[in-house]
């Protein structure tokens, strides 16, 4: 039992299937259960230079409406960015 709970850190992709589709039903359900907790959320966006799946614009799309309806913070970093940091 916790009796002082602040918040919710979620950490996801928004392209892949995994990361979109059950992060925004752990959004969903945390905004249904915990209404008024604080939910932060650090996501990697998908970048049409480096995708590797056909499907990563729409996961995005719907990934993204979810994130804006049920998160109160969020930290998005482009992967393509991501990928050029690490490659230096």
């Amino acid at each position: 039992n916790c009796t002082g709970l602040q918040g919710f850190m979620i950490f996801h992709s928004f392209g892949g299937g995994t990361g979109s589709g059950f992060g925004s039903l752990l959004l969903n359900r945390l905004s249904i259960d915990y209404g008024k907790k604080t939910k932060v959320e650090f996501a990697v966006y998908p970048s049409p230079q480096i995708s590797t799946v056909v499907v990563e614009p729409y996961n995005s799309v719907l990934c993204t409406h979810a994130m804006l309806e049920h998160s109160d913070v969020a930290f998005l970093v482009d992967n393509e960015a991501l990928y050029d940091i690490c490659r230096r």
